[in-house]
């Protein structure tokens, strides 16, 4: 039963919506279709202008060539050489016309950081850029590298790059980022004798990072534009890219079946190893979020029932201002702001801010379960003999463990599922791995549902794991 809804599911998500096959040979033949792009990306600025056709925005360029595939859009534009001849066979795309025009790629520099824009500027006016480019994208020898010494105590070059793709940057089968633009970036952090760090994030993260002092270069094939320069420093172009428009291939053979897709995703470069990685960081986050987030809790809790009026009022401003905010805008706030200079680890930020909004969750749920006990129970209790602290721990905790625990795993599953936005700050989680891989094989779907499949699991044994926590025996013990 099982087997058969995930084939229909399967089935849902890649068929074609009977959309007619189109092969325009020219830009001026894009008059009247859809066109499926990348969101912030230079085709985006680019078609915009445009009146006569459609533009269908996604966020990667894995989810605009599924948009053709499924029908959604006619063409999916993207930078000529991401997608190779294996690729376009592997689904079920060709490329129908080279753009006309192509457009200089530079790397982006934080704005009054002059002495780094001059040192790249010089480096790659030095550098054999072509030869490197060549490399990656025609199978060339590579590059030899200069012996340059590195200082590893000296202060890193924090480098953040958005394309996830070959020839750009990626991962080998070693697990180490390759690419055009990873080597040029090591190669100057040699020639500078730094170490450097490799972070990659959306593009709207990178530029905040960048803004932030976060990080100090970002490259994901970044155009120049006047609005951009307004923010950021941009280095000498180092390479031309030429826009190619793809379309379906009605033509092709049948595409890769479904063992080769989930070995592609799963076993090729050790891809398993990503998504075990990514599980363990989502693991990490949840528990100490949850631990965290519980003991904060605890003392909302008492805040709460606090006879001092101005406490009361306090935890009621914090739990409004908590729930009002996304937390999504919470993370970056303290990520890109709050402890943008303070060197603290991303993941630290990550339980810090999810801690933050589990307590004001879990305080108001302790507060409602615990005054949710007979207050005659407790003058009972108190009556026995029993002190205020046994009459707690013997009698009211555990029938508002009771009530309220089914509620506090529920709560507990939503910060799972609240994880899956940490990749904005460049933490490798579930989601963020499984975007990795999208990214890399072009694949939309089996990505998606192994991180589903997961998600499922570890919601399951959450929930499993916290009903062991509840009460069996009510019966209050004789004292001692």
């Amino acid at each position: 039963m099982m087997k058969r809804i995930l084939f229909l599911l399967l089935v849902c998500l890649t068929a074609c919506t009977g959309r007619k096959a189109v092969e325009p040979h020219s830009e001026a033949e894009l008059a009247g279709l859809t066109v499926a792009c990348r969101n912030g990306s230079h085709y985006q600025t680019m078609l915009e202008q445009r009146d006569d056709i459609r533009l269908f925005l996604t966020n990667n360029d894995p989810d605009a060539l599924l948009a053709v595939r499924q029908g959604r859009a006619d063409v999916f534009v993207t930078d000529e050489m991401l997608l190779g001849e294996a690729e376009m066979a592997r689904w079920g795309v060709k490329k129908v016309f080279r753009g006309e025009d192509s457009y200089p790629i530079c790397f982006g520099i934080r704005k009054g950081n002059d002495e780094l824009r001059r040192s790249l500027n010089a480096f790659l006016a030095a550098t054999p850029v072509e030869a490197i480019v060549s490399h990656y994208t025609h199978g060339t020898a590579a590059v030899p590298e200069p012996p340059y010494e590195v200082n590893p105590k000296a202060k890193p070059l924090r480098f953040v790059f958005t394309t996830n793709m070959a020839p750009v940057s990626y991962m080998d089968e070693e697990g180490k980022w390759v690419g055009i633009d990873i080597d040029l970036i090591r190669r100057f952090a040699h020639r500078l004798g730094r170490p450097l760090e490799l972070h990659t994030q959306a593009l709207s993260s990178a530029l905040v990072a960048l803004q932030s002092g976060q990080c100090d270069l970002i490259a994901s094939y970044l155009e120049l534009t006047e609005e951009r320069q307004q923010i950021i420093d941009f280095s000498l172009p180092y390479y031309d890219v030429y826009p190619g428009f793809f379309v379906l291939d009605s033509g092709a053979n049948e595409s890769a079946t479904m063992r080769e897709r989930v070995a592609m995703n799963l076993k090729t470069e050790n891809r398993w190893m990503m998504i075990g990685h990514g599980l363990l960081e989502t693991i990490l986050i949840t528990l100490f979020s949850i631990l965290l987030g519980s003991a904060l809790g605890c003392l909302f809790c008492r805040a709460k029932g606090s006879k001092r009026e101005w406490v009361r009022n306090l935890t009621t401003l914090y739990s409004g201002f908590i729930g009002s905010m996304p937390t999504l805008v919470l993370l970056l706030i303290l990520y890109y702001v709050v402890f943008a200079r303070t060197g603290i680890p991303a993941t630290i930020v990550a339980i810090i801010t999810f801690a933050m909004c589990f307590a004001s969750t879990s305080g108001n749920l302790f507060y409602s379960s615990v005054s949710s006990v007979p207050k005659g129970q407790v003058e009972a209790g108190l009556s026995l003999g029993f002190t205020r602290m046994q009459t707690f721990r013997y009698i009211v905790l555990p029938q508002a463990m009771k009530k309220g625990l089914p509620a506090f795993a529920g709560d507990c599953v939503g910060l799972l599922k609240g994880t899956s936005i940490v990749g904005y700050i460049s933490i490798h989680d579930l989601t963020h791995v499984s975007d990795l891989i999208r990214a890399r094989t072009f694949d939309a779907i089996i990505p998606l549902l192994v991180a589903t499949v997961i998600y499922f699991f570890l919601a399951w044994a959450l929930r499993k794991g916290i009903g062991l926590l509840m009460p069996k025996d009510l019966s209050t013990p004789s004292k001692s």
